[in-house]
């Protein structure tokens, strides 16, 4: 039989994904909330503590912080002696961990909210027990975002080694941005000694700088409400690179003006700029600026 660590804030999902794994032999392990839902559902389920020995304490501080999950998950199944010192211990190796992880960045950025609120969302057991899974990929799945859960069903069934890999990669990357965003909240320095902005993929581009080019756009994940990554795009074709940096330099050049102002904008060089009492007006000037520059710019 093989063991599944559940322990989850976003429930979408899991109860699907909890039935999947117990037809493909699993049996599930699950912390608090994501234990109740699943037990309501139906399911069969240990508590951490019937595999720990050990009550959830701390206000849930500390659930799975325990040698008797994380070497169940960390022993290497092709080392006899990792083997040897399981059973030893009579400890059941961990075959899957699916966690997602305490919502920090939301709740730093919600209105009202308390420093002490915000510091309670620190995952310290989920990042520990994704790491450790995605440290050993080899063998066991490291699960960390509800839409991939159709493709792990489908990648148990088949095997598929390199999405395991792949899983992995992803869990490091969503733990390093988990804790740059901690250390940006956190730190109050003007210069600190290292820098770890994070960003995320808003979007891909139809090309980059040129035509042969791939290219996407990442925004922080955040961004500032006038900003062009909090933009919403209301017609026309999938953004370029191009587009996207020439609407970016617009929008600064806009900034320094309080009347009614047109700009037009040509690979981030102002070919146009115009002031009124309208718009219109506006518009007007900024075309017999450079009336030439101004048609090409706007030409697919």
């Amino acid at each position: 039989m093989k063991r599944a660590l559940l322990s989850v804030s976003d429930k979408n999902g899991l109860v699907e994904f909890a039935q999947g794994l117990i037809e493909r032999g699993f049996e599930l392990v699950s912390t608090g909330g994501t234990q109740a839902v699943l037990a309501d559902a139906g399911l069969t389920v240990m508590g951490v503590e019937d595999v720990t020995g050990f009550p959830e304490m701390l206000d849930g501080r500390v659930k799975t912080l325990h040698p008797r999950l994380h070497a169940g998950i960390l022993a290497r199944r092709d080392s006899d002696a990792h083997m040897t010192a399981l059973a030893e211990h009579e400890i059941t190796p961990v075959d899957l961990v699916c966690v997602n992880l305490y919502p920090f960045a939301e709740t730093s950025h919600r209105a009202g909210v308390s420093q002490a609120e915000v510091i309670e969302q620190i995952d310290i057991g989920g990042p520990s027990a994704l790491r450790a899974a995605a440290k050993n990929s080899n063998a066991v799945w490291a699960v960390v975002n509800p839409a991939d859960y159709p493709a792990v069903l489908a990648g148990i069934d088949a095997d598929d080694v390199a999405l395991r890999h792949e899983l992995a990669a992803k869990v490091f990357r969503t733990t390093a941005a988990y804790d740059a965003q901690i250390a940006a909240y956190l730190t109050q320095q003007a210069f600190p000694e290292t820098l770890t902005p994070t960003y995320v993929r808003k979007q891909t581009l139809r090309y980059g700088e040129n035509s042969h080019q791939a290219a996407a756009f990442y925004a922080e994940p955040y961004p500032e409400a006038t900003s062009i990554a909090a933009a919403k795009q209301l017609h026309g074709k999938e953004l370029s690179y191009n587009n996207i940096k020439d609407a970016d330099a617009a929008l600064l050049t806009l900034a320094e003006f309080s009347e009614p102002t047109v700009v037009a904008m040509k690979h981030m060089n102002p070919c146009g700029v115009g002031q009124g009492e309208t718009i219109e007006a506006a518009w007007d000037r900024a075309y017999a600026a450079d009336s030439v520059s101004i048609l090409v710019a706007s030409l697919p």
